[in-house]
């Protein structure tokens, strides 16, 4: 007996109906329509649609307000936290969520991410670290490894000039207010898995008063780095990760 084939146009995916019906804009390959999904699913596993509001700021991350079907503010360049601050203190009832690039957080926001933070302020941060500036051209990041080519540093990023890649989780799960940090990646159906639990457990925990959760996703940027869908997950495998390793930083 000969083995049906199965189809994709026979196949049902199942979609959030926190997602639009927006096409995505993203680039073949990246991370943040992924996370995008998982995101979408976490708000209506945990029933908040209704009771949900994100910042985005510019740059890639703030496509998001087009796809998930919930309340938005747009902040300015590196400002969500702070925006976020301001929502949830006037709306304490309500789930407050920052989703930033690392361009936007761990460089004009550096202020605002580690204040908030400090504080303790009950509200999600989404940080996707691609480690470099994916909109605007493909320019060295703060989070730009030793080495790593950008259109600002084409001989690669050097430490006597450009200084160290900066690893904000390891910032962010020292300060006292922060009561989850963790690192995920979205690279791998088990990483997805992974990426969804931790997710969900960060919007509980800010929630309940516990403090700021920190979710940073280690992501791929073909375009910036110039590499296919599949080369980007390779190269990212074998050099984000071993430096940005995975796992939960902080659980208090």
């Amino acid at each position: 007996m000969v083995a049906e084939i199965i189809k994709p146009e026979n196949i049902a995916y199942a979609k959030s109906k926190v997602l639009t019906d927006a096409p995505m804009h993203y680039c073949p390959g990246c991370s943040h329509g992924t996370v995008h999904k998982i995101l979408a699913e976490v708000i209506e596993d945990l029933g908040i649609q209704d009771k949900t509001i994100g910042i985005t700021p510019v740059g890639c991350a703030v496509l998001l307000y087009s796809y998930l079907d919930i309340d938005w503010v747009e902040a300015a360049h590196g400002r969500a936290p702070a925006v976020a601050t301001g929502i949830k203190r006037a709306n304490p009832d309500m789930h407050v969520l920052a989703y930033q690039g690392d361009g936007d957080l761990a460089a004009i926001g550096t202020g605002e991410i580690i204040h908030a933070c400090n504080r303790g302020e009950n509200i999600t941060v989404i940080f996707i670290n691609n480690g470099i500036y994916g909109m605007t051209g493909g320019q060295m990041a703060p989070t730009t490894l030793v080495g790593m080519k950008t259109a600002t540093t084409p001989q690669g990023r050097q430490v006597d000039i450009n200084g160290y890649p900066f690893k904000v989780s390891e910032i962010m799960a020292q300060l006292p207010g922060t009561s989850y940090v963790t690192r995920q990646a979205v690279h791998t159906p088990g990483a997805v898995r992974q990426a969804k639990k931790a997710l969900k457990k960060a919007v509980e925990k800010a929630y309940a008063g516990k403090g700021t959760s920190f979710v940073e996703f280690v992501a791929t940027c073909s375009s910036g780095w110039k590499l296919s869908p599949t080369e980007a997950n390779r190269w990212m495998t074998e050099n984000m990760l071993p430096f940005y390793p995975l796992g939960d930083l902080k659980d208090n």
